[in-house]
């Protein structure tokens, strides 16, 4: 299980200054004037080792005329319906308005978690004005200050209380997702994969709803496939499914060994597309990317060449992928897709023998070393891959603080070049000898 937090609230309460605190990096764009937020933001946080998930979402605003608004209204409701905790964020500097009224009327209804966190308590006289907000009938409040970290540890130390716990597992079997923009063939490729029309397929994007895990064993191929398939109800269907493909996207990721990204070739590798790769890269999944409906493209000789390139410039530097032209509609290629993402899965779970690594890389490191800093020579003695889920290498030098990105890259491509890890993010950790 994933654990979603979604911050919400009305405009310029300090939610981005939160979500950018919680996440460690300076990600959403900070400003007095009210609704600078206009989409979502979605991050990865850890607090204490465990990891959690942030949605910052725009100011909500009940019953108004501007089009952002109800847009931002629809985007709330739909992280609101998707997080497994709720901080409902107010701003003890102008007291409760009759938008937080409003809010929290909405939140009641909501039956999970809901941590009211008043915020801009930065110094001792506005403790006592946080006691106004208990008229709100929410029972967990919280002053914090976001902008300088005042109360934030212990707010997160109540919420990692409430989380699932990451390192359940099922089962042994390999958990393969099925995940990418609305529309794009991925109810159609479950359906052709297991031989019967077990999903819903329509023209309406959004007809997907929840993801299911299906037992998959034919073929001689055995694994769980967790797909972001189910009905979902036309009336059900709200505006923004971009927004929700990627929140749908989230969950199966966090859930699974193998991403397979499935998109709609005729309509390219668009930015969601992009956004959802660089998600699966961020939480170290193998990927496999596939070009489906490959059928309406007029090719020529040269046509899969010619994509692959234009893919490929578009995810650098994590280009060793592959990408599979397939049909669903005509069943091309799709048992092909399969057997790709196990070998994907077998390169994740490879494990090499450490004299093995040394003797294939240490040479290799010796003819081409990294450069010197300050008249600083940095010096590679051992390498050893680490016990994790994911391939993540330890090299063991004198100075670990002078070796930089584009020399990491370099060692990652010979590791790449020695072993199959395609498809599999790579971790490299330079390490005091």
């Amino acid at each position: 299980m994933s654990n979603i937090i979604a911050i919400v609230g009305r405009p310029n309460v300090g939610k981005s200054t939160l979500f950018n605190r919680l996440i460690q990096k300076r990600e959403a764009i900070v400003d007095s004037v009210s609704g600078v937020t206009r989409d979502r933001h979605y991050g990865k946080g850890d607090w204490n080792g465990k990891q959690f998930s942030v949605i910052d979402t725009g100011g909500y605003v009940v019953g108004s005329d501007d089009v952002f608004e109800t847009e931002i209204d629809n985007q709330v409701e739909l992280a609101i319906d998707e997080a497994d905790i709720i901080i409902f964020m107010v701003d003890v500097t102008t007291g409760i308005t009759s938008m937080d009224s409003d809010i929290s009327n909405l939140l009641r209804k909501v039956q999970k978690p809901i941590f009211l966190v008043v915020n801009k308590v930065d110094n001792s006289s506005r403790i006592n004005d946080v006691n106004e907000f208990y008229s709100l009938g929410l029972d967990k409040m919280y002053p914090i200050a976001s902008s300088n970290g005042f109360g934030t540890g212990e707010l997160l130390d109540e919420i990692v209380k409430l989380f699932y716990d990451n390192d359940e597992v099922l089962d042994d079997l390999p958990r393969f997702a099925v995940v990418g923009r609305p529309n794009a063939g991925k109810s159609s490729f479950i359906n052709a994969l297991i031989g019967e029309n077990r999903n819903i397929v329509t023209e309406i994007p959004g007809t997907t709803r929840d993801s299911i895990n299906t037992k998959y064993n034919r073929f001689g191929f055995e694994f769980n496939l967790v797909d972001t398939a189910g009905i979902r109800k036309k009336s059900k269907v709200k505006e923004n499914l971009e927004f929700y493909s990627v929140m749908r996207s989230v969950r199966a990721i966090e859930n699974c060994d193998v991403c397979i990204l499935l998109f709609d070739i005729s309509r390219g590798f668009d930015t969601q597309v992009k956004n959802i790769f660089w998600l699966c890269e961020r939480n170290k999944k193998g990927i496999v990317l596939i070009a489906n409906k490959w059928d309406l493209i007029e090719k020529n000789t040269n046509s899969t060449k010619e994509y692959e390139k234009i893919i490929k410039a578009e995810i650098e530097p994590f280009t060793d992928v592959k990408i599979l032209f397939i049909s669903t509609l005509k069943k091309q290629r799709i048992h092909k897709a399969i057997e790709t993402a196990v070998e994907v899965f077998n390169g994740r779970s490879l494990k090499i023998k450490t004299r093995k690594l040394n003797d294939i890389l240490l040479p290799i490191i010796s003819a081409y070393p990294p450069p010197s800093i300050k008249g600083k020579y940095v010096k590679i003695k051992f390498i050893t891959q680490l016990p994790t889920h994911h391939p993540q290498f330890a090299f063991f030098c004198n100075l670990p603080q002078y070796v930089k990105e584009p020399y990491k890259r370099f060692l990652e491509n010979k590791i790449r070049e020695n072993f199959d890890f395609k498809g599999v993010p790579i971790t490299i950790f330079m390490r005091k000898k």
